[in-house]
């Protein structure tokens, strides 16, 4: 799995409380930060760290993300969308908002965006949800995007009406966003990310509280995260056969880049792997495919 940041894990970083003060850090400047400080291999972007951005604005953003070798993979909306308010005012506000997001998705070179939908858990809704979808999914199929539907409360808190909306929609350019926090909350979470993970085009590690221990000098630090088990969410996406993007999104207290590098670690001892020389990887990949494309021995 490729190991990608959340830039939301780093909002204290990019959008300090207060219109007076400066960012500690620029938007256009967290592409090479993420690739080289922290060693992972991509970006989520969320709108709110775009606001007010123009078309040239998201293709700087994405010269950028190039030029780091450090692409934008999802672009999220956190704003959740009502598309099913029983009247068509909200629900075309929605739609059109949900638009907008594909189209800034699209020119960042995202291969997906992400919503929240309001609904209640209802049958009737569910199809009316459905129907004010498809033809927001087909516009993001127009693009080469996929359209993720992320958790919340109401019709998307339960797995197995989020797989019956997809199927309503129809297409295979609408799927989900599975995430560690809200498989906590459920009963099984093993059993919920079973349910979601195949329809998935991102996984959000999402990460609260960490502590550590030093056992003996030299020794290093002990990590250990909670209130939920890293191990067993990243064993729970294995064990459907998810082999794509796992976004690291801190949500907890304390310095951001200490938590960020922190869940890279605890993720990457559950992944079974060490610490990854992205450059000495890219390297290898780039040798495989030159082998693969080199023209074969004549018989």
């Amino acid at each position: 799995m490729l190991l990608t940041l959340n830039a939301t894990s780093l909002k204290s970083l990019l959008m300090p409380p207060g219109r007076s003060k400066k960012p500690a850090m620029d938007l256009l400047d967290l592409p090479a930060f993420t690739r080289q400080t922290l060693g992972l291999g991509g970006l989520n972007l969320s709108t709110d760290l775009l606001a007010g951005a123009d078309r040239a604005r998201l293709e700087k953003v994405r010269e950028r993300t190039d030029k780091a070798a450090c692409s934008c993979l999802l672009l999220i909306e956190p704003e959740p969308q009502k598309f099913g308010e029983g009247g068509e005012t909200k629900a075309e506000a929605a739609a059109e908002r949900t638009r907008r997001v594909i189209e800034a998705a699209h020119l960042l070179g995202c291969s997906a965006a992400s919503i929240h939908v309001v609904a209640e858990d209802d049958d009737a809704v569910l199809a009316r949800v459905a129907a004010r979808l498809k033809p927001v999914v087909e516009r993001a199929e127009k693009l080469d995007l996929n359209l993720l539907i992320a958790p919340m409360k109401g019709l998307t808190s339960r797995p197995e009406r989020v797989t019956e909306l997809l199927k309503k929609v129809g297409g295979f350019r609408i799927g989900t966003f599975p995430d560690f926090q809200a498989a906590s909350a459920q009963k099984d979470p093993s059993a919920y990310l079973h349910r979601l993970t195949p329809y998935a085009t991102v996984v959000s590690a999402s990460t609260m509280h960490f502590t550590s221990t030093v056992k003996k000098r030299g020794s290093g630090e002990e990590l250990a995260h909670s209130p939920y088990d890293l191990n067993l969410m990243v064993k729970a996406i294995e064990g459907v056969g998810y082999d794509g993007p796992l976004a690291i999104d801190f949500r907890g207290d304390g310095d951001a880049t200490t938590g960020v590098l922190r869940s890279k670690t605890m993720l990457l001892n559950a992944l079974g792997e060490g610490p990854i020389d992205l450059d000495e990887l890219e390297a290898e990949l780039a040798e495989e495919d030159a082998g693969a494309e080199a023209p074969g021995e004549q018989e």
